[in-house]
């Protein structure tokens, strides 16, 4: 039933921010984060929203365990990358190259 509540108050403000055009924007944009605010306390209440805040904070305490690679570890690595690109292309070039030269002399045509 929360959760439908929930539904309802946003389409509500969804509803109040496009309809009532002649209200200053700031009193609309209120008015929707206010039921933006009022849904998510709606939907918090139910067990689907504590399922998800436990998962949030969870997540959380694992993104504080990564170890971020150093600016010099990323440079490297993107400048691995990039001459790693530039040989795939240097080679796509070449054999794309052959084949058109093959496909030249195989049929006789000239470019």
């Amino acid at each position: 039933m929360l959760l439908i509540s929930a539904l309802v108050l946003l389409i509500g403000g969804l509803a109040v921010y496009y309809v009532f055009l002649e209200l200053p924007k700031s009193v609309r944009l209120l008015l929707l984060l206010g039921s933006i605010a009022a849904a998510v306390a709606a939907v918090y209440r139910t067990a689907i929203g504590h399922s998800l805040w436990s998962h949030v904070q969870g997540a959380r305490v694992e993104l504080r365990k990564v170890v971020w690679p150093t600016r010099q570890e990323s440079l490297q690595t993107t400048l691995i990358i990039a001459i790693f690109v530039l040989i795939v292309a240097l080679m796509m070039w070449g054999l794309d190259a052959t084949l058109l030269w093959g496909v030249q002399k195989l049929t006789g045509r000239s470019a």
